[in-house]
């Protein structure tokens, strides 16, 4: 599963997803996308636009993320764009609740910055 970043300014991380974030995919970025997470940079913005299956080991790596981002007084938000299946599938977890998420990249960098 391909996993990038790109460092936006001095306080901004986007990391950006595609493919498939199931158990095998998951499991194959879960090193990187935890260091990533966890850089010195206090905000974290997680494109998900190009992932094409989100299974719940995928979940777990996002929120586990979340959540340590949060421990260390960032935040972290995702771009969802209009994937349809991600959307879908975290709002039928309750995942939007606990991690915003936003269609717009523009909108969500704002958000995490603010």
């Amino acid at each position: 599963m391909p996993i990038a970043h790109e460092d936006v300014g001095d306080n901004l991380r986007r990391i950006i997803l595609s493919g498939r974030l199931d158990t095998a995919g998951s499991d194959e970025i879960a090193t990187k996308f935890a260091a990533l997470a966890a850089s010195a940079k206090r905000r974290v913005v997680v494109v998900l636009t190009d992932v094409t299956f989100l299974s719940s080991m995928g979940i777990r790596a996002l929120v586990a993320n979340a959540k340590a981002q949060l421990s260390r007084g960032g935040r972290m938000v995702l771009v969802v764009g209009s994937n349809a299946a991600v959307i879908g599938t975290l709002e039928a977890t309750g995942i939007d609740a606990l991690i915003p998420m936003y269609a717009d990249a523009v909108e969500a960098e704002r958000a995490a910055l603010a």
